[in-house]
């Protein structure tokens, strides 16, 4: 399956906005030290037009983002190539916003639910049509648009393992009880010798978690093309999530396969090479 085709999750707009919030800088702030106009940058939050190649790298420089990347973003230069995945579907929820669910499946047929969230029997009809022995649910973190059709999930295959952290696990309710609560670096076995190997990445949520199997991560809201989440966490920050980034994600072999919970697909070396946050 090609695995694309879907806009970016975030604007230039959008990676200002989180740059701006992330470091508690204002549009009167940024404007003063980069010396671009606070009214333009106001437009820009709103999607109304975009900062130059010179604007662009002038307002990176005081929100500590790449200034050649931030440029890309704001011409909309780059798009991450299409990614050939033949052992894992995509499918798109509509819960509150839209998100993207997967399905990771071994030959035997063996599968992997990440992020049972949306309409419950659309997702149920994926998992039937495909045939699949559902093993795992894995929940990347505590939003509606990543979990809330659990339970619905959980009730049609009473044997999968619900995975999800321990910070966030409250969010599937009485569920939470058969829940494997996960830490981080914990290997679960899957499939026919496969290993899922659990990385906390908190700063979008306190218990965001990331699982990485086979080559692929499944990112959730930590990592976008291009882009990161935003900082929603009750105790961890957007310091955090650069940090888990980088020290967790980019750490990984460049040829990982990133596939996030918003946007299209993209590498660990890709986003070294574009995302504007490193």
């Amino acid at each position: 399956m090609t695995l694309t085709q879907l806009p970016l999750e975030d604007t230039f707009g959008d990676i200002v906005g989180k740059a701006m919030r992330g470091t508690g800088i204002s549009s009167a702030r940024l404007a003063s030290a980069s010396g671009v106009p606070a009214d333009s940058i106001e437009r820009w939050r709103k999607d109304d037009g975009a900062a130059n190649d010179a604007q662009a790298r002038a307002i990176a420089n005081v929100l500590q983002l790449d200034g050649s990347k931030l440029a890309d973003s704001a011409a909309q230069r780059w798009y991450p190539p299409a990614i050939e995945r033949p052992d894992i579907g995509r499918h798109e929820q509509q819960s509150q916003v839209r998100s993207n669910g997967y399905v990771y499946f071994r030959e035997s047929h063996r599968a992997a639910l990440v992020d049972p969230a949306g309409v419950p029997a659309s997702l149920l009809r994926i998992l039937r049509d495909g045939g699949y022995d559902l093993q795992f649910i894995l929940i990347t973190h505590k939003h509606d648009d990543h979990c809330d059709a659990a339970n619905a999930v959980a009730a049609a295959y009473p044997d999968a393992r619900i995975v999800m952290h321990e910070l966030d696990v409250h969010a599937i309710g009485s569920l939470a009880s058969r829940a494997a609560v996960v830490r981080d670096g914990e290997s679960l076995p899957f499939g026919d010798g496969s290993t899922i190997r659990v990385l906390h990445t908190p700063g979008h949520t306190d218990g965001s978690t990331c699982y990485l199997v086979d080559g692929a991560l499944f990112s959730g809201d930590t990592l976008f093309a291009a882009s990161v989440g935003g900082a929603y966490g009750d105790a961890s920050t957007y310091g955090d999530i650069l940090r888990s980034i980088r020290g967790k994600l980019f750490t990984l072999p460049d040829e990982t396969v990133v596939m996030p919970g918003h946007g299209p697909p993209t590498t660990i070396a890709l986003e070294k090479e574009h995302n504007p946050f490193f």
